[in-house]
């Protein structure tokens, strides 16, 4: 890919705007000078490199791949012309075919990356418009691979029903990992031992599952066949309902997104 390409960010001054953009710079993607970032009230201090604007419509103008990371209320007033050029959102919910008509261009692309983006292990499913051309797919596979890993999906509704389980996963991990530091605490650990012991498990359980690239429910009947103390909990945890409440957590993020699009 070259480095000639001009890659525009608008909402580069957010959490998941700015991480997408320190990772196509530390991947060297594009070189500073071909990097614009948008903000909406002060100029962030990083990337000191990279043209900053607060005007959207000026970064569209400078750039052949315009990525829209912004809330969807945010976005619903955004008038930015982007005629014939390559339009990448990463926003919740928001449809394709209100991508094309807004930006009137017909080289769109429907992304989700997640927050671990910002340490180059997002997941982000993503799917294109019918106007987007081989060398769109390209550009698009490069940059998200600067952020982890990526797949192109066949339907919407994938990237829907994505929105809860890869988008919002980072969250779910975080969520277990606090309910433990809770117990951990109440049960008299000092509560630094308690967030050094609950983080080191959440990340080794990460990279364990990544070496060994295994079916995740391999794993846990691993820990089942032993008959330890950790089948012990998997299984009252399993009776206290803990699958039932991740599906409906999943379920409704999936109804979200929907409604979201509709309101698009």
């Amino acid at each position: 890919m070259s480095v000639s390409l001009r890659i525009g960010i608008i909402g580069g001054g957010g959490w998941l705007g700015g991480a997408i953009a320190g990772s196509i710079l530390d991947s060297g993607l594009v070189d500073p000078q071909n990097l614009a970032l948008s903000y909406r009230r002060e100029r962030p201090s990083r990337f000191p490199n990279a043209f900053w604007t607060a005007d959207s419509q000026e970064l569209a103008n400078r750039s052949d791949v315009i990525l829209l990371s912004v809330r969807p209320d945010d976005w619903r007033p955004l008038a930015v012309d982007a005629s014939g050029k390559l339009v990448i959102s990463v926003m919740a919910g928001i449809r394709v075919t209100a991508l094309c008509e807004r930006h009137k261009t017909s080289r769109v692309v429907r992304a989700l990356p997640n927050a671990a983006a910002e340490v180059a292990k997002s997941y982000t499913p993503w799917i294109g418009a019918s106007g987007i051309t081989e060398e769109d797919r390209a550009i698009v596979r490069t940059i998200f691979e600067t952020c982890g890993t990526q797949d192109e999906v066949a339907r919407e509704s994938d990237i829907d029903y994505l929105t809860g389980l890869s988008g919002s996963g980072p969250a779910f991990p975080a969520l277990l990992a606090a309910a433990m530091m809770r117990d951990a605490v109440a049960h008299g650990l000092p509560a630094e031992v308690a967030r050094r012991a609950v983080n080191t498990v959440i990340s080794g359980a990460g990279r364990l599952l990544e070496r060994r690239d295994e079916c995740p429910d391999d794993v846990v009947q691993a820990f089942l066949d032993y008959r330890g103390t950790t089948a012990t909990a998997i299984e009252n945890m399993r009776a206290a309902g803990f699958e039932a409440s991740v599906a409906d957590g999943l379920s409704a993020a999936f109804k979200k997104s929907v409604s979201m699009g509709e309101a698009s």
